[in-house]
This record gives structure tokens, sequence and C-alpha cells, in this order.
């Protein structure tokens, strides 16, 4: 697995939206664990993405939370986390 880095604003976003919450904080480590292992089924539910957003992809993290990233020639970065409206706008 490629090393994964975080950009400024998902580490932002991260403190804002998911580390106020317990249960989504072991939500978000969990599906990072399954995405560190390659499981990007179900429930990642791994995609690409289309629109202004091509070239990026994103995973599920619960429900409405998505986690958008970009998977560069080393490394993947984490780009934002959010429900569905804050990061897909």
């Amino acid at each position: 697995m490629k090393q994964i880095k975080r950009d400024k604003t998902f580490e932002k976003h991260f403190k804002l939206r998911i580390s106020p919450n317990e249960k989504m904080t072991k939500q978000f480590e969990q599906r990072l664990e399954q995405f560190i292992k390659g499981e990007l089924g179900f429930p990642l539910y791994d995609h690409a993405l289309t629109g202004k957003l091509i070239g990026k992809r994103a995973f599920s993290v619960a429900g409405d939370i998505r986690v958008i990233y970009v998977e560069l020639e080393d490394f993947i970065v984490f780009l934002d986390v959010g429900s569905h409206s804050q990061v897909y706008r």
C-alpha cells in the first residue's frame, strides 16, 4: 500500500467534523484500516468521481460521510472529509 498523506484541508475538516464524535472517529479508523488493506468494496464503496472532481476518488466512512482522495504515483493524499453536501461542492 502506498503511503497516505493528509492535506491541510482534510486535517482541518477532520478536526471539525469527525474528531468531536468518538463513534465517528472509531468508524473512520476502521474504514481506514480496510482502505489500507485494499478492501475497497462494501462498506467503503470506493469509487471514481466525475465532473469537477474528475481524477479523484471517494470512499464511505459511515452513512453520508465521505473521504475524498487522489492517488498519485508515490502516495495517496486525503483531500477532504465530511458529509456528501460538504465534500461534493
